[in-house]
This record gives C-alpha cells, sequence and structure tokens, in this order.
C-alpha cells in the first residue's frame, strides 16, 4: 500500500505521539477541504499495535458525520492538502483515509481499525468535542479520545483510560462494530515516500483527494 503514498503523497514523517503544538488554519482552507463521503455516519478508533510487543503506540478517531475528519491526539501525521486544527484534521477523503492507515503500519507497527454506526447528532457531538480538546499534550493520545467519548450519549461504557488497548476493548465491546487489521511490511524509515516529489513533478499534483 505504501506505493500510493509514493505516487500521490507529499513527504510525510515517522509516526510519533510528539503533540502539543499550537496549529490553526484558516477559515478558506477548513472550508475548501471538507469532504462528505455520502456513507451513513460512523465513528472509527484507530489503534496502532506493535506487530511484535503487542503494546499500544497510539489511538486517533476518524469521525464521519456532515464531513469527515480524523482527530489524531498528539499525531505526527501531516500532509499538506489537510488542513489542521489543533489535532483535527479536515478533508479526509477516501485516499486520504488510506494514507493515514499506511503511515502508520509497517513492519513494527499495525493499526486497528473499529468503526461503529452512529446518529448525525452522535457524530457531530463527537467532532465538536474533538474540535475543543486539542492540542493534546504528549502521551495523551488514549487519554483524550476516550475523555472525548465517554460522555456521548451510547459510549458511556468507554472508560477513561491512558492505556491505548484498554481504549479499544472497549471500543470493541460496543453494539455493530467491525475491527479490521492492517498490516504493512515496509520499513520504519518511510524512505519510499522521499520519491513522491519527482512523481509530483513528472504526472503533476491532484486537484483534489
Amino acid at each position: 500500500m505504501r506505493r500510493l503514498i509514493i505516487c500521490l503523497a507529499l513527504p510525510l514523517f515517522l509516526a510519533a505521539c510528539e503533540g502539543g503544538k499550537h496549529v490553526w488554519a484558516s477559515d478558506e482552507a477548513v472550508r475548501e477541504a471538507a469532504f462528505v463521503s455520502g456513507e451513513p455516519p460512523s465513528v472509527t478508533l484507530f489503534t496502532v499495535i506493535g506487530t511484535t510487543t503487542g503494546g499500544g503506540g497510539h489511538s486517533a478517531l476518524m469521525i464521519d458525520g456532515t464531513q469527515r475528519v480524523i482527530f489524531d491526539p498528539a499525531g505526527s501525521w501531516y500532509h499538506p492538502w489537510v488542513p489542521e486544527r489543533n489535532d483535527v484534521d479536515y478533508g479526509i477523503t477516501e485516499r486520504m483515509y488510506k494514507f493515514y492507515i499506511d503511515y502508520h503500519a509497517r513492519e513494527t507497527w499495525f493499526v486497528r481499525e473499529q468503526k461503529v454506526p452512529v446518529t448525525l447528532e452522535q457524530a457531530e457531538l463527537i467532532r465538536a468535542r474533538a474540535e475543543a480538546a486539542g492540542p493534546v499534550g504528549q502521551m495523551f493520545c488514549a487519554s483524550s479520545v476516550s475523555g472525548i467519548l465517554h460522555d456521548v450519549p451510547g459510549f458511556e461504557s468507554i472508560p477513561r483510560t491512558m492505556m491505548p488497548l484498554k481504549l479499544s476493548a472497549a471500543f470493541g465491546k460496543l453494539p455493530g462494530v467491525t475491527t479490521d487489521d492492517h498490516y504493512d511490511n515496509d520499513p520504519d524509515d518511510n524512505s519510499g515516500v522521499l520519491m513522491v516529489e519527482q512523481e509530483i513533478a513528472k504526472h503533476g499534483a491532484p486537484e483534489r483527494f
């Protein structure tokens, strides 16, 4: 899957929970990037898990309501065509969704994707809470995600926790949840993405992802 990034993305950097940085894209950038998937409302929990250790490394939410965004607390994923406001990334098209997973999945980490259907009201409430939460400090990704979900109707069973795996286990018990694990054998250095500038110079950047 890494070839998707090589062909279409600009250089990215290795995943890490760095966090705490104030980033505020303009109203125009956020408005222009807004992406409506046309799918039923849903909330997806991403958990990055060590392939050999089994330890949890990161938690994030994808919220699909009136528009689709990713809340990536203390995360390092970045794309220049995805406006960010304090850990909330806007313009999450199908390709950007795949890029996000591919960025984190490599030989030492896999990504667990857990998706649950929600009402539009639930999705918009969760997005509003995510927009008010950032920027999130280092190592507080699971804490911020669980805190956002805990008080939302239908998510009361989600405990407040600092542990990504504990959060994932609780999320997995929600009614209607589906789970997919994403693996990738690419090396940790993600060096292939450095070829992308040549690809874009040759073929041009797509107008819309």
